[in-house]
């Protein structure tokens, strides 16, 4: 059996598995032999092997042990439908086929591929019904496809419940953390697994670097890259493009372009797409367009996700022909647009008052349009309150059954836009009849290291009469430089003086002015907003900045906008 054995490790080819398989037939231990399994392992694994031939090995089988079962649903893990290994599981648990820990640990994998929550749980009743809870690497495996699943209620369970924990689970738990909107918890985790002595790997940092790029958290970031730089991380490429992203999604370009180009190892694609994008998000089109030509002489070949982030940057910064020339130019260098590139160039000639050509190309794709190319019109006419082209959209958008709040609302828009109050009340009463509930805009800071979310007109926080009467002095001294309250911005047929009160609280004004009598002066104010920033809003930051001489940083749901003396980053074209 030995001999078997190494003949089996020395195989090579898919032709090497067939002979060794004729072998165990014409010897007579193919349907005894247990060492049939690691050859329909090899099978179902390796990339010389093949999956169906190793199931068809397997049918021919008159008593399959355990590990033959455990060798195919292996293969069903790693291959284009894992949810087949379900199957599989399920008739081990029918037949009288023992099943042991390797079988649950290779069904979980085929859970976190999939998401597939409620089989995980299930398979977790019979790891505790089989006595394998003792296995640390199947509890490891366990916390990792809850974690991936987003059930963080389980995963922080199967973690606290470990009697050993080991860097596995840590980072398991801190990962599903960052990406299941409890950031904050993660980084509590990653303090504390410092604290209790674990030191964090290249894993580590890439679940905490996250983490940070959700909560906006740059100063945690400069903490963690401290300590990628000590660690000497930082000639991990992934590392460094997690890094470059973490700066950029906390709104410091300039910081991620240093950690572009102070890597100490060789840059991947993922690093040039990571940075032009950052320069997109940034507004700078200039700076993305030539990075974009550095990359290729860099020897570089640009992808599909290279093109979207140079397109984003042109749409962001308004350069219409600049984005057209790299469109119509991305055949000639192998790479088809796709649909994603299409709606990127209908909304930079939407943005621009080019509303005619972008519903022409809507309607010359090669591919049929998805929703996003026809709200991206749609919100183009909101800009332009063009209501022929608006209501063309719209009826598109309710053909494809889309039941996005946000179509009713710029419809809405364009409709109040022109006064036109029926049509408004016309659209209220259709999302009614959809039961199409509007998304609450929400924004949020963080201070102290606490954070504080606030929506349109909250009174929720402590400090909320303190805020307020901050946004009354914020009033009386804007007005004092000449500013007007945007009153289209409300789609209510209302007076003047009741528009203005209505925009006065909206939730990334509440979070502005929380963050002013929360800070000493001069410190740059971050404000998060789930959805775009609202055009008055917009006004008013820009002269915060200029009367308090504060720096503001707002992300919203698209880009960034930086504020400082008066003057937004976005060059007021977003």
């Amino acid at each position: 059996m030995a001999n078997l054995e190494s003949l089996i490790q020395k195989c090579t080819s898919f032709s090497h598995i067939k002979q060794l398989q004729a072998y165990f037939i014409t010897t007579g231990n193919f349907q005894f032999c247990r060492t049939r399994s690691k050859l329909i392992d090899l099978c179902a694994i390796a990339p010389f092997g093949s999956l169906s031939f190793a199931i068809s090995v397997f049918r021919q089988l008159q008593n399959p042990f355990t590990n033959d079962f455990n060798a195919i649903i292996r293969g069903l893990v790693q291959s284009p439908e894992p949810t087949t290994a379900f199957a599989w599981y399920r008739t081990m648990q029918r037949g009288s086929i023992r099943v042991d820990a390797l079988t649950c640990s290779f069904t979980l994998k085929a859970c976190a591929r999939v998401l597939a929550a409620t089989e995980a749980l299930q398979v977790h009743a019979n790891i505790v019904r089989f006595g394998f809870l003792a296995d640390a690497l199947l509890g490891t495996t366990l916390l990792d496809v809850y974690a991936k699943v987003g059930d963080l209620y389980h995963a922080r369970k199967m973690f606290d419940e470990m009697p050993q924990r080991d860097i596995a689970s840590w980072n398991s738990l801190i990962f599903g953390l960052a990406q299941g909107d409890q950031a904050s918890e993660a980084l509590d985790l990653f303090k504390r697994m410092e604290v209790e002595g674990l030191k964090p790997n290249e894993v580590t940092v890439l679940g905490v670097l996250s983490a940070c790029s959700h909560l906006g958290d740059f100063k945690e970031g400069e903490e963690i890259h401290r300590f990628i730089r000590n660690e000497k991380l930082d000639l991990n490429v992934q590392v460094c493009n997690a890094l470059i992203d973490m700066y950029a999604n906390c709104g410091f370009v300039d910081k991620a372009y240093n950690a572009f180009d102070d890597m100490g190892c060789r840059k991947s694609l993922v690093t040039w797409n990571t940075m032009i994008m950052a320069f997109a998000m940034d507004g700078d089109g200039c700076k993305a367009l030539q990075l974009f030509e550095q990359m290729g002489g860099a020897g570089v070949q640009p992808d599909a996700v290279t093109y979207l982030a140079v397109l984003c940057a042109c749409n962001h910064t308004g350069l219409v022909e600049d984005g057209l020339r790299m469109f119509n130019t991305m055949e000639k260098h192998g790479v088809k647009p796709n649909v994603k590139h299409y709606g990127t160039v209908v909304d930079l000639l939407g943005r621009a008052g080019r509303l005619k050509e972008a519903y022409d190309i809507i309607n010359s794709m090669p591919v049929v349009p998805d929703v996003v190319l026809w709200q991206s019109l749609l919100g183009a006419c909101r800009i332009y309150k063009d209501v022929e082209m608006a209501e063309i959209a719209s009826r598109n958008l309710v053909e494809m059954g889309s039941n996005n709040c946000g179509d009713f609302v710029l419809l809405s828009n364009v409709y109040a836009a022109h006064e036109r109050w029926n049509d408004v009340g016309r659209v209220r009463d259709s999302m009614k009849f959809r039961d199409v509930k509007k998304v609450p805009g929400f924004s949020y800071i963080e201070v102290n290291g606490l954070r504080h979310k606030f929506f349109t007109g909250d009174k929720s926080n402590a400090k909320w009469e303190e805020i307020y009467s901050k946004l009354d002095e914020i009033r009386f001294k804007i007005k004092e430089l000449g500013y007007v309250a945007e009153t289209s911005f409300v789609l209510h047929d209302i007076g003047e003086e009741e528009k203005e009160n209505q925009l006065c609280y909206h939730s990334e004004k509440l979070a502005v002015a929380f963050g002013l009598i929360s800070t000493s002066e001069g410190t740059p104010i971050q404000v998060i907003k789930n959805l775009r920033i609202c055009g008055d809003c917009h006004v008013v930051i820009n002269l915060i900045s200029k009367i308090y001489g504060r720096q503001i940083i707002v992300r919203d749901r698209v880009r960034f906008h930086k504020f400082k003396d008066g003057f937004c980053s976005c060059r007021d074209y977003w």
